[in-house]
C-alpha cells in the first residue's frame, strides 16, 4: 500500500475513531456478550475498510491529477 502524506493523515483520523469502537467491541467480547460485541468489533473494522477502499467525490479530482501527473512524469522519463 503507497501511503501518501493526506492518505496517512486520513487513515490516522479514521483510526482515532474506529479503535475505540473496536476495542469496545473486544471488551464485550470478553465480557460474553458476543453478539454486541462482534457488532462493535464489525463496525471499527468497517469503518477503515470502507474508508480506505471506498470512492468519494472528494477523491474524484485527486485521482485525476495523480494521473495527469504520472503521464507527465513518465514521458519525461522514456526520452
Amino acid at each position: 500500500m503507497n501511503l501518501g502524506i493526506l492518505d496517512t493523515v486520513s487513515l490516522a483520523a479514521t483510526l482515532v475513531f474506529a479503535l475505540p469502537v473496536a476495542l469496545l467491541g473486544v471488551e464485550r467480547l470478553l465480557a460474553g456478550q458476543t453478539l454486541v460485541g462482534g457488532g462493535f468489533l464489525a463496525v471499527g473494522v468497517l469503518m477503515v475498510v470502507l474508508q480506505e477502499w471506498l470512492t468519494t467525490p472528494t477523491d474524484v479530482p485527486a485521482e485525476a491529477a495523480q494521473r495527469v501527473v504520472g503521464r507527465v512524469a513518465e514521458s519525461d522519463d522514456e526520452e
